[in-house]
C-alpha cells in the first residue's frame, strides 16, 4: 500500500471515529465524519455531524480549515449531499471552498440527497468512492436499511432460560438475565430510535422502557428512543411508560406492518422489539425481524412462558433459520446475536 493510500485510509478511519462520537441524537440523519488532508497527507481539520439542524460534517471541517481547505482532499464517510434542507448542499460547499479531491466511503442511498459525486465531478473536483465502504455502511446500518427498504430495521431482543422460557410458571420473570446482561441491553437500546412492547407487557410488568447509563440514571430525554406501545387495549394513565422521561406513542393495531409504516413515517429507523412472546411471534411470522439478540441464562425452568408464541411452524424443515453473527459471554450469561437466513 502506498503512503498516499495509507494516509487516506488513516483519515477515513478517523472520520468514522468522529461520526460515531457519543452523545449525538439518533436519526433522522446519518452519522457522518470528515477529515481534510493537505497535499502532503497531513491533517488540516476535521468535523462531524452533531444532529439534525446542525452543520454537516463537511461544513464543520471546512469552517475549521478556513482558507487552508483550498487544494485539500476531503475524506468523508458518506457521499456529500446534493440538496438544500436545513443546511446547504455539502457538494457545493466543497466546490466553493476550493477542495481538489473528495474521497468518500458510502454512496448516499437517499434519492433526495444523492448526486453529490456528479456535482463535484462536473465542477472539476476529483472523486473517489468505496474506501472502507463496509465499515461506513455498518456505522449507519439502520439508516441505510430504512432508506433501502422503506421501513425501520427491527432488532428483537429477549432474555431466556436454557430451556427457552422467558418467565416461570407463576409468571415471574425478574430476573432471568444477570445485571451485566441488563446493562448491555441498555447499551443496545441506546443504539435504536424506537423501542416497542405490547399492551400485555405494559399491563403485566409496567416497564419504563428508558435507556439508563452505567450508574442507572436515565439519559437525557432527547437521547431516549421513542417508546411505542402496540395493541388495542387501554393502558393506565399512571403507567411508567407514559412518564415524562421519554416520548411515548400507542399504536392501536396488532399488525406489525402497520406499526413499521407509522414509525417510518415518523422518521424512525431502528426498532428495538422488547415485547412479549405474542408480539415477537407476530413480527417473526411476518418476516419482519432483521436481527435477534438473545440473552441466555444458565437456568432451567421446565415450564412457564416460552420466549416466542406459536409461529405456525409444524415441521423442523419450516423452522426460522438463523445465522449466528456473534456470541459474547457476559459473566454467566451468554448473548447470542443472529440474523435470519435468506431462503433460497
Amino acid at each position: 500500500m502506498s503512503t498516499e493510500q495509507q494516509n487516506l485510509e488513516r483519515a477515513m478511519r478517523r472520520a468514522l471515529e468522529l461520526a460515531a462520537t457519543p452523545g449525538v441524537p439518533l436519526g433522522p440523519n446519518p452519522r457522518v465524519g470528515c477529515v481534510l488532508l493537505a497535499p502532503d497527507g497531513s491533517e488540516i481539520a476535521e468535523g462531524f455531524h452533531r444532529g439534525a439542524g446542525t452543520p454537516h460534517a463537511e461544513a464543520a471541517a471546512l469552517a475549521a480549515a478556513g482558507e487552508s481547505a483550498r487544494g485539500a482532499t476531503a475524506v468523508v464517510t458518506l457521499e456529500p449531499c446534493n440538496h438544500t434542507g436545513r443546511t446547504g448542499p455539502c457538494a457545493q460547499a466543497l466546490i466553493e471552498a476550493g477542495v481538489a479531491r473528495v474521497v468518500f466511503a458510502q454512496p448516499d442511498p437517499n434519492p433526495v440527497a444523492a448526486g453529490g459525486a456528479e456535482t463535484l465531478r462536473a465542477a472539476g473536483v476529483a472523486v473517489e468512492l468505496g474506501l472502507l465502504e463496509r465499515e461506513a455502511r455498518r456505522l449507519n446500518r439502520a439508516w441505510t436499511f430504512a432508506l433501502e427498504h422503506g421501513r425501520p430495521f427491527v432488532t428483537w431482543k429477549f432474555a431466556t432460560s436454557l430451556d427457552g422460557r422467558s418467565a416461570a410458571a407463576d409468571g415471574s420473570s425478574r430476573w432471568i438475565s444477570n445485571e451485566t446482561a441488563r446493562r448491555d441491553t441498555h447499551r443496545l437500546r441506546a443504539e435504536c430510535d424506537a423501542i416497542l412492547v405490547g399492551t400485555g407487557t405494559v399491563l403485566r410488568d409496567d416497564p419504563e422502557l428508558t435507556v439508563r447509563d452505567a450508574v442507572d440514571a436515565p439519559l437525557a430525554r432527547e437521547l431516549q428512543p421513542l417508546r411505542v406501545v402496540m395493541g388495542d387495549r387501554d393502558i393506565p394513565a399512571d403507567a411508567r411508560v407514559l412518564n415524562d422521561l421519554a416520548e411515548t406513542v400507542q399504536l392501536r393495531t396488532r399488525e406489525p406492518k402497520a406499526v413499521l409504516a407509522e414509525l417510518h413515517a415518523r422518521g424512525r429507523q431502528h426498532l428495538f422489539l422488547e415485547g412479549g412472546p405474542t408480539v415477537a411471534a407476530a413480527f417473526a411470522a411476518a418476516g419482519l425481524v432483521d436481527e435477534v439478540v438473545a440473552y441466555v441464562a444458565p437456568k432451567l425452568l421446565g415450564a412457564g412462558t416460552s420466549a416466542v408464541a406459536d409461529l405456525g411452524i409444524g415441521s423442523i424443515s419450516e423452522a426460522l433459520d438463523l445465522k449466528v453473527t456473534d456470541i459474547t459471554v457476559l459473566d454467566d450469561n451468554v448473548r447470542i446475536t443472529a440474523t435470519p437466513r435468506k431462503k433460497a
